[in-house]
C-alpha cells in the first residue's frame, strides 16, 4: 500500500512540475508580445513607490501607458495599487501624479488605489471599468506578469490586449524564475487563492 501511495504522490509531483513548465512556457511566450490596439482603456499595474515618486519599473510602466495615450489607442488610463505600507501615498495615486505631471488631463485618469495584490487590483479595477461601461482593456506591466493579468480580466468578459512595458536585460536565470512564479501564482488564482 505505501509503494503505491509513494507512486501516486511522485505522479502527482510530476504532472505538477509539467503543468508549472507548460505554463511558464506560455508566460514567457505572451511576455514580449505587444498586442496594443484601440481600447477603452490602459491599465497600468502597480508597482513601488518611493514617497510620492514611481520606483524606476512603476515609472517605466507609466512611460509606456503615457506612449500608448500619445498615440490614440485609448482615451482614459487607469493606474492601480494601494499603499503598500506607505501611510500617504498610493501607487495608483503616485501613477496618477505623474502622468498629469506628463501632461495627461486628471479627468482622462481613473485610479484604483486600495488593491494590494494582482487579485484585488484587477478585481477592483474590473468593478470600476464595469461601472464606466469599458470593455476593452490594453494591459501595461512587465511582460511575465501580463498572461496572468490577461486571464483575470477575460474572466470578467473584458476584451484584454496586453503591452508589456520595455525592460532592460534581466539575465535568463531572473526572467525564468519571473515565468515559473507567475505560473504558480497563475494556478493558485484559479484554485481561488488571492496572490
Amino acid at each position: 500500500m505505501k509503494k503505491v501511495l509513494r507512486y501516486a504522490i511522485t505522479l502527482v509531483v510530476i504532472g505538477f512540475v509539467l503543468l508549472v513548465a507548460v505554463l511558464a512556457v506560455r508566460i514567457q511566450r505572451q511576455s514580449t508580445r505587444d498586442e496594443a490596439r484601440p481600447a477603452d482603456v490602459i491599465l497600468v499595474l502597480g508597482a513601488a513607490e518611493y514617497s510620492g515618486r514611481p520606483s524606476p519599473v512603476l515609472r517605466a510602466r507609466l512611460d509606456h501607458a503615457l506612449e500608448l495615450y500619445n498615440r490614440k489607442l485609448a482615451s482614459r488610463i487607469m493606474t492601480t495599487g494601494g499603499a503598500g505600507g506607505d501611510p500617504v501615498f498610493t501607487e495608483g495615486g503616485v501613477g496618477r501624479t505623474y502622468l498629469t505631471g506628463m501632461g495627461v488631463p486628471t479627468d482622462s485618469i481613473i485610479v484604483e488605489n486600495e488593491g494590494t495584490s494582482t487579485v484585488e487590483s484587477t478585481a477592483m479595477a474590473v468593478e470600476i471599468m464595469r461601472r464606466m461601461g469599458l470593455r476593452s482593456v490594453i494591459v501595461v506591466s512587465d511582460g511575465y506578469h501580463i498572461f496572468r493579468v490577461k486571464r483575470m480580466l477575460q474572466a470578467h468578459g473584458l476584451t484584454v490586449y496586453g503591452s508589456p512595458r520595455e525592460e532592460r536585460g534581466g539575465g535568463a536565470l531572473r526572467d525564468s524564475w519571473n515565468y515559473v512564479r507567475q505560473a504558480m501564482g497563475y494556478l493558485l488564482w484559479r484554485l481561488g487563492v488571492a496572490v
